[in-house]
């Protein structure tokens, strides 16, 4: 009695954890970790390491969220296509620090074709050091195809003393903001795109929030003429 538990978890793949997330104070997700797995969940679980992983799968909380794995359509699955609420979303990591998001730039327009620069700010607002994965996504709002509820399309991973600040700048190229249209070529039409620049995925809340980042988001429009972009093109 009285004495912290933490669940360490050693796995391949995205596992239903309900009841350890509802009753146990903090799970660690080591997956494979080799012969220094040891000494990693030791530094990790004494604090000696400020851990910054994050996931590179969504945790559903059943199965039955998802549709038949007879079919092999992409809607309902995986962070870009799931519209329910998962147990943990893709991209979720706690650290021993807290991270604060300020201060996104985005251009108000950028023509079809040009490539876009968005920048941030990110401090470590915390009392230790520690890493940050800074994650961007992009939502197509409006497109004339369906579109991914948003898409990663960069990330970088940062190393912050406490209270450092430092400015974060991602390139996105006309590809990142392409769809697929109806002719199943790759294009990239005028309309409005969201980005969103974060340690996490915007509006979760909860457990499933990653409590020790922030988040901001914003829009640019696409102006011009439609065009199409081949896959080998930036």
């Amino acid at each position: 009695m009285g004495k912290p538990v933490v669940l360490v978890l050693l796995n391949g793949s995205a596992v239903a954890v309900n009841w350890a997330s509802e009753h146990i104070p903090a799970i660690v997700e080591a997956w494979y970790p080799g012969q220094a797995a040891g000494t990693a969940l030791a530094e990790v679980l004494f604090g000696d390491y400020n851990p910054a992983g994050r996931l590179p799968v969504t945790f559903y909380k059943s199965a039955a969220q998802l549709p038949p794995f007879t079919n092999y359509n992409m809607e309902g699955k995986t962070y870009r296509y799931f519209r329910g609420e998962p147990l943990f979303p893709f991209g979720h990591g706690l650290s021993y620090t807290t991270f604060e998001y300020s201060n996104l730039r985005v251009p108000p327009t950028v023509r079809t074709g040009e490539k876009t620069t968005v920048s941030v700010e990110v401090r470590n607002s915390g009392k230790r050091d520690g890493e940050e994965v800074v994650q961007l996504y992009v939502t197509e709002i409006g497109a004339s195809a369906p579109v991914p509820i948003r898409s990663l399309q960069g990330f970088q991973r940062v190393q912050l003393r406490a209270g450092e600040l430092k400015t974060v700048s991602f390139v996105l190229t006309p590809r990142q903001i392409s769809i697929i249209n109806s002719e199943a070529k790759r294009v990239v039409e005028p309309g409005i795109i969201e980005i969103s620049v974060g340690g996490k995925q915007p509006g979760f809340r909860g457990v499933a929030d990653t409590r020790t980042s922030g988040v901001v988001s914003s829009r640019f429009k696409v102006i011009g003429s439609k065009i199409q972009i081949s896959e080998k093109q930036d």
